[in-house]
């Protein structure tokens, strides 16, 4: 999976509504570099210049399950979306996940004030009437953006030689989130990896120098992913609380890109490994392409888990291996509209393929839930044959095929 955030996108008044009416620039260049891979855009939020985007392998597909998305404005007196944070909470093989871009005020002086937004972004993750457990129960916070940290007390110059020599220890000492993590007991459950590259903030546009304006600001790390893994309960009062064995997050590395400079900050990214024992093993759908009927129609089986409540806007998309997002179909069908047989637990219904030029290109269809807002059911890849390969039965008639 791929889990990216933006800060400070363009969220000028023709921009935002350019991005409403078509893909934004940045989720479409995403998309771009990651289908051929065989990743899907999964989920997106965005507010005003936060985006979150969420990406998976397609085969992953049915055991993920958008629950919610929801912004949290917490600029101008907590009406205003130039701070604040965004959140994406799934379903991934069953485990519960919150995702949570942020972005918390700028400057030395407001650390209080930032300590305070991230309190305030926690707590209004809540999902009443949704089933949806508590936040702080949730198997798995993803939280990360321009948390806009400084480094407190040690003076400009002090900073910028450290950096160079690359002795960070004095400079971690003294870096306010890594303060508060020591004296906040809920911060202090939320991990993050040692910070081994230089500061990402702030530097000269189109350059890697440090800024070099009358402000001269100090550099910081303000640019910060962490994670926060569910305790069980312990077995006494005395006996630490573990993370769930049958879950577990490892941080395999943690760097900034001095590359680009497109920004006065240095992106950040973590690298991963998710070790999960499923909860959800058995895909809701089971679908299975019959094969061409006629020229124009091609016969669809599939069978529901008796768990699985179907919804009159439920419907079957084809799409070719690569596809971009789930809208990005080639053709589809309204499972309700069209189904022509029903009989011990399979249903059958015909998708429209004639006009699909001919091509050599995989395929897969994908069933999606209107309730559940996600893909229950992918079927293996397939070709299509040509359909001037139709075979004839000694009676003349065109045979199903795939």
């Amino acid at each position: 999976m791929y889990v990216i955030g933006l800060q400070e996108m363009n969220c000028g008044i023709v921009s935002l509504l350019s991005d409403t009416a078509f893909e934004d620039l940045w989720s479409s260049f995403f998309m771009d570099v990651l289908s051929p891979l065989s990743f899907v855009k999964v989920s997106y939020i965005r507010m005003q210049g936060l985006l979150l985007l969420v990406f998976a392998k397609y085969q992953h597909l049915p055991f993920i399950q958008i629950l919610s998305t929801k912004s949290t404005p917490t600029g101008l007196f907590g009406f205003w979306g130039n701070k604040g944070g965004v959140n994406i909470c799934l379903k991934l093989y069953g485990y519960y996940v919150s995702i949570i871009n942020c972005h918390l005020p700028p400057h030395m002086a407001n650390n209080d004030q930032r300590l305070e937004h991230f309190d305030r972004i926690l707590e209004m993750q809540n999902f009443e009437g949704h089933n949806i457990p508590n936040i702080l129960d949730h198997d798995l916070i993803l939280w990360f953006g321009d948390m806009n940290f400084r480094i407190e007390d040690l003076g400009l110059h002090y900073v910028q030689e450290s950096i160079e020599n690359r002795s960070y220890t004095d400079l971690w000492q003294k870096d306010q989130l890594s303060t508060a993590k020591r004296c906040d007991p809920l911060l202090r459950e939320f991990q993050e990896g040692p910070l081994l590259f230089p500061p990402t903030y702030k530097f000269d546009k189109n350059s890697n120098n440090y800024d070099t304006s009358e402000k001269k600001r100090k550099p910081a790390w303000t640019d910060r992913i962490l994670w926060r893994l569910k305790r069980q309960p312990s077995a006494g009062s005395h006996t630490p609380r573990l993370p769930d064995p049958h879950f577990y997050l490892s941080l395999k590395s943690y760097i900034s890109h001095m590359m680009y400079t497109i920004s006065d900050h240095k992106p950040v990214t973590g690298t991963f490994d998710l070790e999960l024992k499923p909860l959800v093993s058995v895909p809701l759908i089971t679908l299975v392409p019959e094969g061409l009927w006629t020229a124009k129609d091609m016969l669809i089986s599939y069978s529901l888990t008796k768990d699985f409540i179907s919804s009159s806007w439920d419907w079957i998309g084809l799409y070719k291996v690569g596809f971009r997002h789930i809208n990005d179909y080639v053709s589809y069908v309204w499972v309700s509209d069209n189904e022509v047989s029903c009989s011990d637990g399979l249903n059958q219904v015909y998708i429209n393929i004639g006009d699909i030029p001919e091509t050599e290109d995989q395929f897969l269809l994908c069933y999606y839930s209107n309730s559940l807002r996600s893909v229950v059911g992918i079927s293996n890849l397939f070709k299509i044959q040509p359909h001037a390969f139709l075979e004839k039965d000694p009676l003349g008639e065109a045979q199903p095929q795939i």
